[in-house]
């Protein structure tokens, strides 16, 4: 090789001409390395067939000398066609581009633009020549930049990424610059260029450092938005920012709502507790006010007794006449008699023929348990939380039934954290040998769509058409594509992707059907495969820390921790089991220990319960709706703490109770019966009805938790009205005989008292909490204080935060943690959205195509142009576009679409990797405006061929099912899909947006839809506050209607029993934002069984209240919480904490979350305003006369 220094520079004259063959310094590349032989002479003149093919591949007209034979034309024709090809969509780039290399090979003053630098001795034909292989060449700045101006934004549609990045080099799009972009031009081992090329860009006016006589090229290079001299139209939108038209800057994000400066809400909140603390004094004064006129007239008024007034004074008693009772209060005692008389008779007829009752209960439970046979359970997250008819659950199941469903994704993402990086110019990939092997060993029948081992980790070029390393590999993906990088590296910025932190292999399978056998193939695949990356992360010899995930891994790691933390929902059950059993005995004397426990009857409780969830789940399996785990888990506690609480009531006031003279076991049982059962079924019946109401619930797994829920919460109490009255009656002979539990035949011999037994609760809420909670000064501040926190809660409603974050569906500890973590942090990109274009859009005419595709002729607002201009966030690729593929591939300028004119198939398709002398005709003539578009007839003859074209570094722009772009993208009946990808999106609060911003896109695409698997989870956080008020509300609707209606139209207790239930749920909502719980499905179900909750823990003391036949509102306040406050503390209360203590051992963040701290913050809520709030409520604006006066009077009899 000689390297020369010296050469002449004039006009007019060449530096070589005429090819030398291949040039010998190199080895494999993707085109013939042809060179030039060392030649300084005059330019020749070119005529006829020279000149024809000079205007064809250099579009120069105004030359009739030039420095390059039709050889060599030929041979430089090949070396731009791949490049060509990438940068078609461009008019005037790709003038540009051929222009560079034209001057440089035809220029007649071809001495003045390049120095010869080295060349080689080669024989040609027995002769030996000088060849070429390395030349500088001088550009002006100016015309450097412009050219690189009008090619730097110029897309490839298949990876929505720049086509500059696969001409550049180890730099990419964002770090490429125009000398690094000649320099990949002009280094030989790109593959592309047959010699080494120097690019010398000189600044105008520097002449410092140039060989005499040389003359920096610059000439006019083209801007993006001018029409090529040949015709050629400006460049699209996407490829040009110049040609987009003016779109109008975005509105601004809405900021946080305020009011003077400060936070709307919290202005909000502090007038809200203002109204109400104003309210609260106005009612206290003109209450002081009306006992102060009552005292001063009470001379003149007539008095029966004396009782004490709201603040406990004694006052004046008005005196009833019978003519003021009114029809309402008449009715009211009427509906309570009759429901006490007919619950009466009922507890006496259960009571008396006990065995028949429990068998019949029996045989009920079983006929409904049967169908438990046939249960099916909803695993499936998209049919747990999507409703069929939504939005986004038609767009998947219109795109799964036009594309087949998404594919099933299995990821690694390997690191080497403490490890430097390093540069090589070669490697061997042994370190993934083992695994590698393992996974594809393991393939079998499975269909592996995409095996993207994406070596760009330690590839300087990533994009590149040929690595620059000495192993010379191709970067294009194996169909022959530029690959995305970003799916192949991670963890790096500016493209700087050698400096990439993390390493992602991702195999993507076809998936199927749940029904369809294929679909267990592809689940046995993804079992054998993370065992196999299990298996190989806990080798010690392994050199990488990585994490995994398969499409199965969610659903399997949540169903894992289901079945792990089933025993901690037994150890639950059995602690409130043993709390039962043991509070509900009465212990008079140690002697009488095993007589006086009520182990059986507590025992029987339970047995209630789980049979009213059998019954319900087997009547619901009956009828083929389907159960899920949350149901399994929420509802047995939701009946548990209504059954026990129940239980509690009729069980303690049993033992409070003194039987009659006269009076039959049985008969006492009725009675106490009568007493209780109204307050029981006002709770059940507003419980029930609450939770069938509940089920107009578009969200299926809220709508199936509520039926489920609803159906138990009924059978619950029909069982405790029948076979635990039975149950109750056999302990209650057990115990009259003297006969000790589960030893029936031992017996004692000390008698049991003949007194009501009120244990320890009651005596002490009688004689201390009662009297201190009712306090004149202590009902103000417990007034005040629960005000303030309903209208503190009422600010941090308006702030929680809406979503689920996948995270807390893992357990502690899950590999899918590691997997998320690493997701979040390497990723550069996030999921992919398609556009899907629907029914009767016709591609194969003009206006079709001009109205979808982007490149220069299209459409100014086409469907990927609107894209483009739209998204301005949460996009981070934009949408491919098959039809510019297409209509790439068959220009003329590109070796893609080609047809054969030799052997066999003449006129067929050729591809482009057969020779040239097959294939020497063009599908389509090259057009005289620049812009290409098939016929109707064209487009259909040569779709197929695109489709099933192989793609590979000759023609970049096939496709072929499995591996190409667009093998499932085009339908026959015109549905076609346009994919995109989103930008990382880390949390529930970032993919909601996305799918907001997606509908606003496809609303401005009329006729598209998007769709995306994510978006059928995600959409649920668009409408869930408004569906889960409609829930709440529907909620709410019974607990005041049937309180209304059972205690005969009481308007005001309804009211009051109301307002206490909406504020637990209110302020559980605040508490939630306090303590970091999400707002979500979950949440909704469990704030559903929240206001079930509630009831119980309201009802009974506002109807206690209501009976009440004490005098004054605190007398009577005192009363209901004594004797109801600590039935409900006991059965409530004291069920529910320890049960839910126990969950705070679950390993499922899901469990931990939503159902120990959301349950634990309703019960002590719930507790808090039933045993606090609500009694001093009632001692201020309680009903008043109603049942005491009419029973004092008799009017009970009447």
């Amino acid at each position: 090789m000689q390297v020369l220094t010296e050469a002449q520079h004039e006009p007019g004259y060449c530096a070589f001409y005429e090819e030398c063959g291949r040039n010998p310094s190199l080895g494999g590349t993707l085109i013939p390395p042809i060179v030039p032989c060392l030649n300084y002479s005059r330019a020749r003149p070119v005529t006829g067939e020279h000149y024809k093919r000079l205007l064809e591949v250099c579009r120069s007209k105004n030359n009739t000398y030039a420095c390059c034979s039709i050889d060599q034309l030929s041979s430089l024709e090949k070396s731009l066609t791949l490049s060509k090809a990438v940068l078609v969509r461009c008019p005037s780039c790709v003038e540009n581009f051929a222009h560079l290399h034209c001057m440089t090979t035809c220029s007649p003053s071809q001495s003045q633009r390049v120095k010869v630098t080295k060349v080689m001795n080669v024989t040609i034909n027995g002769m030996e020549k000088e060849a070429v292989v390395g030349y500088q060449a001088f550009l002006s700045t100016t015309f450097a930049d412009a050219a690189f101006q009008s090619c730097k934004n110029v897309r490839i549609p298949a990876t929505g990424g720049f086509a500059i990045a696969t001409m550049c080099g180890r730099y990419g799009a964002k770090l490429c610059t125009p000398q690094r972009w000649y320099d990949f031009q002009g280094d030989s081992s790109n593959g592309l260029a047959p010699l080494d090329i120097d690019f010398k860009l000189i600044k105008e006016g520097v002449t410092v450092g140039l060989p005499e006589g040389v003359i920096p090229y610059n000439g006019n290079a083209l801007k993006c938005n001018e029409t090529t001299p040949s015709g050629g139209q400006v460049c699209s939108c996407q490829d040009c920012q110049e040609s987009c038209p003016s779109i109008p800057p975005p509105p601004p994000p809405e900021g946080p709502f305020t009011l003077f400066g400060i936070d709307g809400y919290l202005v909000i909140s502090i007038i809200f507790f203002c109204i109400l603390i104003c309210a609260f004094l106005l009612c206290l004064t003109a209450s002081s006010c009306q006992n102060f006129i009552k005292r001063m007239h009470k001379e003149r008024r007539k008095t029966k007794g004396k009782g004490k007034d709201q603040k406990s004074n004694d006052v004046p008693q008005r005196v009833i006449d019978p003519s003021e009772v009114t029809c309402a209060d008449r009715n009211s005692l009427r509906a309570q008699a009759f429901l006490s008389l007919q619950f009466q008779h009922w507890g006496t007829l259960m009571a008396t023929y006990p065995l028949t009752v429990l068998l019949v209960s029996a045989v009920v439970v079983a006929v409904f348990s049967a169908g438990l046979k046939s249960i099916e359970l909803t695993t499936d997250p998209v049919e747990l939380w999507s409703a069929p008819d939504s939005r986004a659950r038609k767009e998947k199941d219109f795109h799964d039934l036009h594309f087949d469903p998404f594919f099933r994704t299995n990821q690694l993402i390997l690191t080497a954290p403490g490890r430097k990086g390093h540069f090589y110019d070669s490697f061997s990939p042994y370190y993934f040998d083992t695994l590698t092997s393992h996974v594809f060993q393991n393939i079998d029948s499975v269909t592996l769509t995409q095996g993207l081992f994406f070596f760009h980790l330690f590839s300087s070029s990533p994009l590149s058409f040929k690595d620059i390393t000495d192993l010379g590999l191709s970067c294009m993906a194996d169909y022959g594509a530029p690959v995305f990088p970003f799916l192949a590296v991670g963890g790096y910025e500016n493209d700087d992707y050698t400096n990439a932190q993390a390493f992602i292999l991702t195999f993507s399978l076809n998936n199927y059907a749940r029904n369809n056998s294929k679909f267990k193939v592809a689940m046995q695949w993804e079992e054998e495969f993370l065992k196999i990356v299990q298996d190989y992360q806990k080798n010690p010899a392994n050199n990488f820390t990585f994490a995994y995930m398969a499409e199965r891994s969610l659903e399997d790691e949540i169903n894992r921790t289901t079945a792990e933390d089933i025993p901690i929902f037994m150890i639950s059950y059995a602690v409130i089991f043993v709390y039962i059993a043991v509070a509900l005995g009465e212990y008079s004397s140690w002697k009488r220990i095993l007589v006086d426990s009520k182990f059986l009857v507590g025992l029987g409780g339970i047995l209630v319960v789980a049979c009213s969830v059998l019954a319900s789940m087997g009547f619901y399996s009956w009828i083929g709706l389907p159960s899920s785990l949350v149901i399994l888990q929420v509802v047995p506690f939701l009946v548990l703490a209504v059954g026990a609480d129940n239980i509690f009531i009729f069980v303690l006031e049993y033992q409070r109770d003194v039987r009659r003279p006269e009076e039959k076991r049985e008969e006492q049982i009725g009675r106490v019966l009568g007493n209780v059962a109204p307050s029981m079924l006002l709770c059940s019946l507003s419980e029930s009805v609450c939770f069938f109401l509940g089920a107009l619930s578009t969200m299926p797994a809220v709508k199936s938790f509520a039926l489920y829920a609803a159906l138990a919460v009924l059978m619950d109490f029909v069982l405790q009205m029948t076979a635990f009255v039975a149950l109750l009656s056999l302990d209650a002979r057990r115990q009259d005989n003297n006969r000790c539990e589960l030893l029936c035949c031992v017996t004692v011999s000390t008698q049991r008292p003949n007194k009501p037994s009120e244990g320890f609760l009651l005596p002490f809420m009688r004689k201390y909490y009662a009297p201190v909670l009712l306090h004149r000064y202590t009902r103000i501040i417990v007034m005040l204080v629960f005000i303030f926190m309903l209208c503190g809660s009422l600010f941090l409603m308006f702030h929680v935060t809406v979503g689920l974050d996948q995270e807390l569906a893992m357990p502690k500890g899950s590999y899918m943690l590691d997997y998320f973590q690493y997701l979040n942090k390497y990723f550069e990109v996030g999921v992919p959205v398609y556009f899907v274009t629907k029914k009767g859009f016709n591609f194969t005419s003009l206006k079709g195509m001009n109205a979808v595709c982007s490149s220069a002729g299209c459409d100014q607002f086409s469907l990927t142009q609107k894209i483009h201009y739209l998204a301005r966030s949460y996009l981070g690729i934009p949408a491919n576009s098959w039809v510019d593929d297409f209509i790439d591939w068959l220009n003329p300028g590109s070796k893609c679409c080609r047809l054969y004119t030799n052997g066999p198939n003449i006129g067929k398709f050729c591809p482009a990797n057969e020779v040239l002398f097959k294939c020497g005709r063009k599908c389509m003539a090259r057009p005289s405006d620049g812009v290409l578009r098939p016929t109707v007839e064209q487009f259909n003859r040569y779709l197929p061929d695109f489709l099933g074209n192989r793609p590979d570094l000759q023609c970049p722009k096939g496709c072929v099912s499995g591996l190409g772009a667009y093998d499932t993208a085009v339908k026959q009946d015109a549905t076609s899909r346009f994919m995109a990808y989103h930008t990382p999106l880390t949390n529930s609060q970032e993919f909601t947006a996305a799918l907001l911003m997606a509908r606003e896109l496809a609303h401005n695409i009329t006729m598209a839809i998007k769709s995306r698997l994510t978006y059928v989870y995600y959409e649920q956080y668009l409408t869930i506050v408004p569906e889960g008020l409609f829930n709440i509300s529907l909620c709410l609707l019974p607990t005041f209607v049937v309180c209304c209606l059972l205690l005969g139209l009481d308007l005001r207790s309804g009211l009051l029993n109301l307002i206490t239930i909406i504020m637990i749920v209110v302020d559980t909502v605040g508490v939630m934002t306090l303590w970091d719980i999400d707002y979500n499905a979950v949440s909704l179900i469990n704030l559903v069984t929240a206001v079930g909750i509630s009831v119980e823990f309201v009802s009974h003391m506002t109807r206690s209240f209501a009976l009440s036949t004490k005098l004054t509102h605190v007398e009577r306040a005192m009363e209901a919480t004594a004797k109801m406050g600590s039935a409900v503390f006991a059965g409530v209360a004291m069920t529910n904490l320890p049960g839910i203590l126990v969950l705070a051992l679950a390993k499922a963040q899901l469990i931990q979350i939503f159902f120990f701290r959301l349950n634990l913050v309703i019960t002590l809520l719930g507790m808090a305003h039933g045993l606090i709030f609500l009694p001093v409520l009632l001692s201020y604006f309680g009903i008043y006369f109603v049942y005491t006066f009419l029973c004092r009077r008799g009017y009970q009899q009447n």
